[in-house]
């Protein structure tokens, strides 16, 4: 009924180095950084350089979706002219982009 034959077992297997605990985790960090980190980081700076060349009676688009022509700059504030007599303020900041082409389209 029961066998009388022990078999024998292996040896444990040795533990991995750190070093192979600590691959995956690097490989996974270099694919964050290539895939997320540095692509934001080069938008980053095309919207700096954008916002710095910025200069009077250029059209753009303010990150609340309000178009306009700038009339006047100074270090962070920008006066965007948004209707015929009506000037708004806001910050250099809060600029998105350019409006040519939305503009164009109206």
């Amino acid at each position: 009924m029961f066998s009388t034959i022990a078999w024998a077992q292996n040896a444990a297997p040795a533990a991995p180095s750190l070093m192979e605990q600590l691959f995956p985790f690097a490989v996974i960090l270099l694919i964050f950084f290539f895939l997320v980190i540095r692509p934001q980081q080069r938008r980053m700076k095309e919207r700096d350089k954008f916002r710095s060349s910025l200069k009077k009676g250029d059209s753009v688009l303010t990150s609340g979706g309000i178009l306009g022509t700038i009339e006047g700059l100074t270090d962070q504030v920008v006066t965007l002219q948004v209707a015929n007599g009506v000037k708004i303020k806001v910050l250099r900041s809060a600029i998105a982009g350019g409006a040519n082409e939305e503009l164009e389209k109206k």
